[in-house]
């Protein structure tokens, strides 16, 4: 069964265009989805829509509202809505091109792929997903979708062009809500280079397949032993995090590493332990 598209149009590069559609870049059909029963005849539970003055509603009797005030709607039919028609309803026009360094990571978003629709849009989406790709920049464009007009980000992607949905500033929580009360702390130099090294042992390329849920994988494994009718283990509590010395933590941590370079780590480590040791002395004893 062929993937249908989550919108459709055009493309647009000042006077160049082409059709094109837009499909999810991701997939939940593998997650664990449970429903909702009767705990005595295990019948699945229907959500039937109900007025607290009428009880059940037929759903060809239910129309939707905005809430102006408590209690008060106005009503909107869904021909009114599809009347309110942006130029980026059906067009996916790029305004500006932008380093992908600029856009913070907040406001990144679910990820898409952008192909020409038919064949005849092949040559005229493939000059500007080319042009792009040459430009090294990432494009900024609008469309509605999802009843809300949207900033896209296009960056060009093998033979198509993935785009990114990006949040509305009005979306994003300033960081100092968060990060406004922690304390400014100026660790030794001494442990802040151990940690170095740490992240040094554990570089590495990403590779997918190795990050699987293993949550979900638990899941699955309980679904299972409760589908042969054996009872469900309770798994063990996990341990409380130790309250130990932070350098002597760091050192531990460094001795963990795999390979060839766990020897000299180790060797730096207990040198910088040292060192670390004999100013702390020395600072205790003037």
């Amino acid at each position: 069964m062929a993937t249908r598209p989550t919108w459709q149009g055009y493309l647009r590069l000042s006077l160049v265009s082409c059709p094109v559609a837009l499909y999810t870049a991701t997939s939940r059909g593998g997650e664990v989805h449970f429903n909702m029963l009767h705990r005595e005849s295990h019948n699945r539970i229907r959500m039937i829509p109900t007025d607290p003055e009428r009880g059940p509603v037929d759903r060809a009797d239910i129309v939707k509202g905005y809430e102006i005030d408590k209690g008060r709607y106005v009503v909107v039919t869904e021909d009114e809505i599809k009347a309110v028609r942006l130029e980026t309803t059906r067009t996916l026009d790029i305004e500006r091109f932008v380093d992908e360094k600029d856009i913070d990571r907040l406001y990144w978003n679910d990820p898409y792929f952008l192909a020409p629709d038919g064949e005849m849009a092949v040559e005229a989406f493939t000059v500007i997903r080319e042009a792009m790709k040459k430009a090294g920049k990432v494009a900024l464009g609008r469309l509605v979708m999802h009843q809300r007009e949207r900033l896209m980000a296009l960056e060009a992607h093998d033979k198509g062009i993935i785009a990114y949905t990006i949040r509305n500033q009005n979306e994003v929580r300033l960081a100092d809500e968060i990060f406004g009360h922690i304390k400014a702390v100026k660790p030794p130099p001494q442990m802040i280079e151990i940690a170095a090294q740490i992240i040094r042992q554990q570089e590495g390329p990403f590779d997918p397949s190795q990050f699987k849920d293993r949550y979900e994988e638990a899941l699955r494994a309980l679904i299972k032993e409760k589908e042969k009718g054996h009872a469900a283990k309770a798994p063990d509590e996990p341990k409380e995090a130790e309250v130990i010395d932070l350098m002597e933590a760091l050192k531990r941590s460094l001795g963990q590493g795999g390979g060839e370079r766990r020897k000299p780590a180790g060797k730096t480590a207990a040198v910088l332990a040292k060192r670390a040791a004999h100013r702390a002395s020395a600072k205790k004893r003037a």
